[in-house]
């Protein structure tokens, strides 16, 4: 099994002043963005964001952590923020253009997570940032900005796994279509 990198470990613990010297010190080595794959598939913005930790969030986004980066089941950072009812979190990755509005692999969005665990001013926030969220991303396409918004390798295995798991229900439809007609005859 590999190890949680030592960013992963730094946001994990909460640890702001050790993410930060991490990102200064070692920049050429750090990717902000390693997926640990022993933990999901979780980068360090997921960490920070489920702590609550506000200001490793705003440093890791700024030393290019992409707040558009899944887990195994498609969570965001603004998933495990909603999750955690950290509001300063959600607010915070809102004002950096995240998307807080992207289904997980169950169809849920963050403002769905923060109704099942009870954090109402999450839920609210939410529900009025969505929409700016929305407009937002389609003002960036219409005027030609960057956005950063989806994760295209979760996005192609979500595929890969919807496909390999329909086809098997589509032949067995067809089979038990095939007995019923034999057994008509």
């Amino acid at each position: 099994m590999l190890e949680m990198t030592e960013l992963h470990q730094a946001a994990a613990a909460g640890d702001f002043d050790l993410v930060e010297e991490i990102l200064k010190k070692k920049k050429k080595k750090c990717n902000p963005n390693h997926r640990d794959i022993d933990w999901n598939y979780k980068t360090p913005l997921h960490w920070a964001a489920a702590k609550g930790q506000t200001e490793t969030v705003r440093i890791l986004v700024e030393h290019g952590a992409r707040a558009c980066l899944r887990t195994d089941s498609g969570w965001t950072p603004a998933h495990f923020a909603a999750e955690a009812g950290r509001l300063g979190v959600l607010r915070l990755l809102h004002s950096l253009h995240a998307p807080i509005d992207k289904e997980d692999f169950s169809g849920d969005k963050p403002v769905r997570i923060a109704e099942v665990y009870g954090h109402s001013d999450c839920v609210r926030f939410l529900e009025s940032a969505e929409p700016e969220c929305r407009a937002y991303r389609q003002m960036a396409v219409l005027k030609g900005f960057p956005l950063d918004d989806t994760d295209k390798e979760w996005e192609e295995q979500r595929r890969e796994e919807l496909n390999r798991t329909a086809k098997p229900h589509l032949v067995n439809k067809n089979l038990i279509g095939k007995i019923a007609h034999t057994n008509n005859s």
